[in-house]
Order: C-alpha cells, then sequence, then structure tokens
C-alpha cells in the first residue's frame, strides 16, 4: 500500500526543488518543480508499486523540467532587433563567469547527460541511484556525467581561447 502523497512531499521536496533548479536553471525551476508536483499527484493514485519511490519523483521531475525546456525553446521571443545567431547555435560562452552565461552551456547538454550531472552534483547522488533513476546501468551514468563534464571543459576552454585572443 503506497503512503500517503503528503508523506512523499515532505520526504522528498528539497531534492526535487533542487534537481529542477539545476535541470531548468534558476528562472524556471520553481515552476518545473510545481509541475512535476502537480504530475506526481495525478499519477499517484495509479501507482502500482512503492518500491524506489523517490526514484520515481525525480523522474517524474527530470521529465517536467526536460518538458519546460523544450516549451521554452518553442516558445518565440520578442525582440526589437535580431539577434547575430541562428535559434539552435550554442549560446557565446565568452565571460562564463557569469552564472546566465553558464546555465545556458548547461542548457546546450543533451537531455540525459544534463540529467546526469543535475542528479549527480545538484543531488549528490551515487551512480547506481542515477542509473535506477534514467534506467541505465551504474556505468553508463558514469560515462554521461563525464560526457556532460567532458562538453562544458571544452566550451569555457573556448571561451577562455577567445577572451585571450582578444
Amino acid at each position: 500500500m503506497l503512503p500517503p502523497f503528503c508523506d512523499l512531499v515532505d520526504a522528498h521536496w528539497r531534492d526535487v526543488a533542487r534537481l529542477c533548479v539545476a535541470l531548468a536553471g534558476p528562472d524556471e525551476g520553481e515552476d518545473a518543480a510545481q509541475r512535476a508536483w502537480l504530475n506526481a499527484l495525478r499519477a499517484y493514485p495509479s501507482l502500482r508499486h512503492q518500491r524506489n519511490l523517490k526514484g520515481w519523483l525525480l523522474t517524474v521531475a527530470a521529465r517536467a523540467a526536460m518538458d519546460g525546456h523544450r516549451d521554452r525553446a518553442r516558445r518565440p521571443m520578442p525582440t526589437a532587433d535580431l539577434p547575430d545567431r541562428t535559434a539552435g547555435s550554442t549560446p557565446d560562452p565568452s565571460a562564463v563567469g557569469d552564472h546566465d552565461d553558464l546555465w545556458a552551456l548547461v542548457g546546450t547538454l543533451p537531455e540525459r547527460e544534463r540529467l546526469a550531472i543535475g542528479l549527480r552534483y545538484a543531488l549528490d547522488q551515487p551512480h547506481a541511484e542515477i542509473a535506477g533513476t534514467l534506467g541505465v546501468s551504474a556505468a553508463m551514468s558514469r560515462r554521461l556525467v563525464s560526457d556532460g563534464l567532458a562538453r562544458l571543459r571544452t566550451a569555457l576552454h573556448e571561451a577562455d581561447k577567445e577572451n585571450d585572443d582578444d
């Protein structure tokens, strides 16, 4: 029998909020967490087992954050003048000391890498738990984190080279 939903909220609301902020950024993270809780509340009565409720809830949260990311990408943005780059191009990583630029770089990562990095560094989860949440092996979760960090390092290195050239 499943525990009351309010017990699940009390036990895991911080983890859900931190994961959503890590995946969706500081501006959209709270909205993603709210969507995650609503989605979890709707699905909770039909849940058939109570194994790994935290993993299930974090999966719901990750999907809500990804849905928000997809929605933002589709949303038109009003602007007075046209940007110098196309909508699908990588943001300019110069001056990555600014957190907004760092979030933009994290946002360019593939979804699974972004999620694995969020689980690892925002929630400090071991690779075994990350693997359970993502439905992959522990070795694959290590690889996703490693690949995502390598992509971020490359982007940061390119930004440093551009700043040195200036």
